[in-house]
């Protein structure tokens, strides 16, 4: 008689040591089941919010939502958490329509079937509105070299003209830990050391210059070009701060979220995508690299900070013994 093969037994979750382990997490490597998974994720946003302040209670909210899983998920989970947690804020979906056929116009429809579902409402506005032209025309005139670098520095301004409309008091995005992490690599290529410095921040009041857009990366908008659409600017916060970009399609999987999964068709000619390449041949050796170069990041803003307040220290020191040398000589 051939002997059966044993069993293998199912391996039990991380965490509650009970259901079966259906994801291991990008994040940590551990394998957990689905509700666990659910909960550690959605703890670890209301944790950065809590820790970085990002709200107050009566606040009303525009969430940028372009149909991706990063701003359908970031709908979702701050919904939900403020629905959990009593934050106490008034929701509302903004998205902006670049003009680009193919893709902006099938990624609104996912943004619209969220808000029809999930009770949100939502405030659509076009390039061609506010500046006259739409992102297809603008690539066929000046060309592919540096669209990102156009259509980030709209985008941004068109977020913050939305938002004001809707008389929001801040604008969230859904910028997650690749993203920031990017950003850093990013700057430290450029040597944009004031960009490095503050470009971790998970609450942030943009100055225009393309610090924290996933976008604006083929090169420097011109000065001309960031004037001509200047406007009043609101804070924007970032609860995906800690979040992986691979955890987001997990929990976007398996809470069975509609949302746009393809890339913009612009995209692959812009510079950040060497910066994102570089990042993800990382995490395959080393997974809290990405955590590891944010901290490193802000490691910079802090000596930032302590390089301005010895500046103004010495400036100080320098005023007042110029106070007491002119004393002295007048006596």
């Amino acid at each position: 008689v051939t002997p059966s093969a044993p069993t293998r037994k199912a391996k039990l979750c991380a965490y509650c040591n009970i259901s079966k382990a259906v994801v291991k997490r990008p994040k940590t490597a551990e394998a957990v089941c689905c509700e666990c998974f659910f909960d550690a994720f959605e703890t670890e946003v209301h944790n950065t919010i809590i820790h970085e302040s990002l709200f107050r209670s009566g606040e009303r909210v525009a969430i940028g939502a372009s149909g991706g899983k990063d701003s359908t998920v970031l709908a979702y989970v701050l919904q939900l958490l403020n629905e959990k947690y009593k934050y106490g804020l008034d929701l509302v979906l903004l998205s902006i329509d670049e003009g680009i056929a193919g893709y902006r116009d099938d990624s609104l429809e996912a943004v619209q079937r969220h808000s029809q579902k999930f009770n949100l409402p939502l405030y659509i506005l076009p390039y061609s509105e506010l500046f006259g032209w739409s992102m297809d025309e603008v690539v066929a005139q000046e060309g592919r070299r540096a669209n990102c670098t156009y259509c980030g520095v709209f985008r941004r301004q068109a977020l913050d003209r939305g938002a004001l409309t809707l008389k929001a008091d801040k604008l969230v995005t859904g910028h997650n830990a690749d993203d920031i992490a990017e950003t850093v690599l990013l700057n430290f290529l450029r040597g944009d050391y004031p960009r490095l410095t503050r470009c971790t921040h998970a609450s942030t009041q943009d100055d225009g210059d393309g610090g924290d857009d996933r976008s604006g990366s083929c090169g420097r908008p011109s000065e001309e070009t960031a004037q001509s659409v200047s406007v009043k600017s609101l804070p924007r916060v970032k609860p995906f701060k800690w979040s992986y970009e691979k955890e987001i399609v997990l929990y976007a999987y398996f809470k069975k979220l509609d949302y746009f999964a393809t890339e913009c068709i612009y995209s692959p000619e812009a510079y950040r995508g060497h910066a994102r390449a570089f990042l993800k041949d990382i995490e395959v050796v080393r997974p809290t690299a990405i955590v590891d170069i944010i901290v490193s990041g802000q490691h910079f803003a802090i000596h930032a900070k302590m390089e301005e307040a010895q500046t103004i220290r010495r400036q100080e020191l320098q005023a007042n013994q110029s106070r007491e040398a002119s004393s002295a000589s007048a006596a």
